[in-house]
């Protein structure tokens, strides 16, 4: 497969992941966790757009801390190729520093945007679809890919398609009609049945420049702030320049913030693509192998009696020899890192943020 040198890739890694406490943490967010084998999520995300794009074409936006754990995990990537955002501000800022750095190297680069918190099963699948997104791009299109939805799933943005814009290397593209946040049930069952729309998987492929016209439209600040920045390039002045600039910035998605407002947005249905957000313990269940109780036991020693449902999970790291024993439960969470023992029902495990949440306000930094 031959790697295209106007094509870069963007995979921001800067989240901390608080939906996985206490496994995830400030210094071992999810992205670096081996969670699904013996390559850790980010491994993941670099391995499989590698066939396609050289070393020097892949980009890390992330925070300080982080990176120093990335860049062991991948020393192959040039070191000047981690863009460091001083705060959290939101993916629109991510992708607007990104973009206006790839911009000063090569005006007329095609940029994806992607994750490193992802897991997907057909990779080779998967570099195709960016091959036909890069073709689509080249139309002016800002792309988005859609995954077929399995079910009503009320964690995911959803994306409405609209008339057809043609095919494109065997995969079809679709004008979007809207972008729907995060919806109750009984509209993600309408979604569903319509077959309109797909979830948003929050990866996409756009020209830097195409990007950088609908920022300056839609977030005329942001866009202020970008050209302040990209002034300093390669200046002395950079750094003190992204950490002023970026104190002043609203955090904002770049969904909010652009996709919903943008002009020529299409979409490509990624069929079959094996594609999962691993955003939540629940996730693990779509992933990992249960056994015929329906039971995600991760966990070197246990005793499960009469249990249903549940997910037991223990950090390789902590010791071994500690037994976990489960009697007459149903639909919980149990995550043992040593430090710390988590207990919720399964329906509450989007809410671990609130945990997290008051960690922070009550000064426990240390679980954290």
């Amino acid at each position: 497969m031959n790697k295209m040198t106007d094509y870069s890739a963007v995979i921001m890694a800067g989240g901390g992941g608080t939906r996985l406490w206490p496994l995830s943490r400030r210094a071992r967010p999810k992205q670096t966790l081996q969670l699904l084998g013996e390559r850790t999520l980010f491994q993941m995300a670099v391995d499989r757009i590698l066939p396609i794009m050289t070393q020097e074409r892949i980009y890390i936006v992330t925070v300080a801390d982080q990176a120093r754990v990335l860049k062991v995990q991948t020393p192959s990537l040039p070191e000047s190729n981690f863009i460091l955002e001083p705060s959290p501000r939101g993916t629109a800022a991510v992708v607007g520093l990104a973009a206006i750095i790839l911009h000063e190297q090569n005006p007329d680069c095609v940029m994806a945007v992607l994750t490193a918190d992802h897991y997907i099963a057909d990779v080779e699948r998967f570099q195709d679809l960016l091959l036909a997104a890069y073709d689509v791009a080249c139309d002016n299109e800002l792309v988005t890919l859609g995954i077929t939805p399995r079910y009503p799933d009320t964690g995911y943005g959803y994306i409405q398609s609209g008339e057809s814009l043609g095919e494109y290397r065997g995969y079809h593209a679709y004008r979007v009609k809207t972008f729907k946040e995060k919806p109750g049930l009984l509209k993600a069952k309408e979604y569903l049945a319509s077959g309109e729309f797909a979830w948003n998987s929050g990866m996409f492929v756009w020209k830097v420049s195409r990007i950088l016209e609908e920022i300056e439209r839609q977030m005329p600040d942001l866009h202020n702030g970008l050209k302040r920045i990209e002034r300093a390039l390669g200046g002395p002045e950079e750094a003190e320049t992204i950490e002023n600039v970026w104190c002043g910035l609203k955090s904002q998605t770049i969904d909010y913030g652009v996709m919903e407002g943008a002009k020529q947005v299409s979409v490509i249905p990624a069929e079959d693509l094996g594609w999962w957000d691993v955003g939540s313990w629940n996730r693990l269940f779509e992933l990992m192998d249960i056994d015929e109780m329906g039971n995600l036991i991760d966990a070197p020693k246990t005793l499960i009696l009469d249990t249903k449902d549940a997910l037991i999970y223990q950090d390789p790291e902590v010791d071994k020899d500690r037994l976990i024993a489960s009697l007459g439960v149903e639909g919980v969470i149990v995550i043992d890192t040593g430090d710390v023992l988590l207990i919720c029902h399964r329906e509450r495990a989007e809410d671990i943020r609130r945990l997290v949440k008051e960690l922070e306000i009550s000064g426990l930094d240390q679980y954290l």
